[in-house]
């Protein structure tokens, strides 16, 4: 079955979009103060350059980070190298005695654009290293430290490992829906195959494999394959990948395909059994238990039934041994032979199930587990 592709752009495409419109902002926001502060400039046409180039470069960046085979290296370090070279230029457009007077540099808070790219680019580490390159070159720039220039730098790392973690985190996320979604898929495609095949192939197989049991030659010989071919499809189209081992549900049917071959019959739903996980377990090891009962006495040929009742699911194990009269569970447990009082009735009794043991001499053994969904 072909994956399922994943959406074109995923999660990390509106962080994009927002580091798109903080540049915007940010740059409207320059073109503010440089009207404002103009006057105080050394060099003021020199300065309109310089926004025009900040312009420029937003709407290049805006084109290039919007297609994700350009958000690579080459990129992101053009980006970072425009930024710096305006701060650099910064001392000699604004003039050192404005910039000690307190005049703010020409990037403001446009230079924070490089830092949020690196970070959704990169993440945490990425977004930092940024930060501190920029933060220090602004300091630099200012030729003195004071109060406001190390906030801006505090600002700027802050701003790069947070939105670096929302990146990574948007990243995660976006490869588990995609898991999900193809697990989904497949378990959708997985149920249709069984609703096809669950009443038609298997049962041909089956009715191959009982019919000819008993015959010699070429005809048993081609039961007992029928007989492994059904076995191996059952587990297939009942197999629900690894069980959980913790206390979620699990499809009990992939408990059970596990003790499916050419002498145990398994018939189950077409769709999930899905029980708590320990009831779950409990009820195959039972069922093993039972099973292993009829490998001891039975020739192990048996049927296994699986029925999900809503509140109640049934596994039902039936056999055609010898059987045994009543009251031999009772001397058999007076023996101190407990497999079936521990093994089975114990496990059920914990879970708050029933168990039904039925048997007549030369007519075999029929053992029914009953436990309700939610374990008492």
């Amino acid at each position: 079955m072909a994956s399922v592709p994943s959406p074109p752009g995923g999660l990390e495409v509106p962080l994009w979009r927002a580091v798109a419109v903080f540049r915007v902002a940010s740059l409207a926001y320059v073109c503010v103060v440089v009207l404002r502060d103009a006057d105080r400039y050394a060099h003021p046409l020199a300065a309109g350059a310089v926004v025009l180039a900040m312009a420029a470069w937003t709407g290049v960046t805006a084109a290039g980070y919007a297609r994700p085979r350009w958000r690579g290296w080459p990129l992101l370090l053009a980006d970072l190298g425009v930024v710096l070279a305006i701060l650099l230029v910064t001392p000699w457009v604004v003039g050192r005695a404005a910039l000690a007077a307190g005049v703010t540099t020409l990037a403001v808070a446009w230079l924070g654009g490089p830092v949020l790219a690196w970070a959704v680019s990169g993440g945490r580490r990425r977004g930092a290293v940024a930060a501190l390159v920029l933060g220090a070159a602004d300091l630099a720039t200012r030729g003195m430290v004071s109060p406001s220039a190390l906030n801006g730098t505090i600002l700027l790392l802050l701003a790069g490992v947070v939105v670096g973690h929302v990146a990574r985190l948007a990243v995660t996320a976006e490869e588990r829906l995609h898991r999900a979604v193809e697990l989904e898929a497949a378990t959708r495609e997985r149920e249709r195959l069984a609703r096809d095949i669950h009443d038609s192939v298997l049962q041909v197989l089956a009715l191959v494999q009982r019919r000819g049991a008993h015959l010699d030659g070429e005809a048993g010989e081609l039961a007992r394959l029928a007989g492994e071919q059904e076995a191996a499809l059952r587990a297939l189209i009942a197999g629900t990948g690894p069980v959980p081992t913790d206390g979620g549900p699990v499809d009990l049917r992939a408990l059970l395909g596990r003790y499916a071959s050419a002498t145990v019959s398994l018939s189950a739903p077409a769709t999930p059994v899905p029980l708590p996980g320990p009831v779950a377990r409990e009820l195959a090891a039972a069922t093993a238990a039972a099973l292993d009962n009829v490998e001891r006495h039975a020739d192990g040929r048996a049927w296994v039934l699986v029925e999900d009742e809503g509140a109640t699911v049934t596994v039902s194990v039936r056999d055609e041994g010898p059987g045994f009269p009543d009251g031999r569970l009772a001397e058999a447990a007076a023996q101190g032979r407990l497999g079936v009082a521990r093994s089975i009735r114990g496990r059920l009794a914990d879970l708050g199930g029933i168990v039904r043991i039925t048997s007549t001499p030369g007519a075999g053994t029929e053992v029914e587990l009953t436990v309700p969904r939610a374990p008492r």
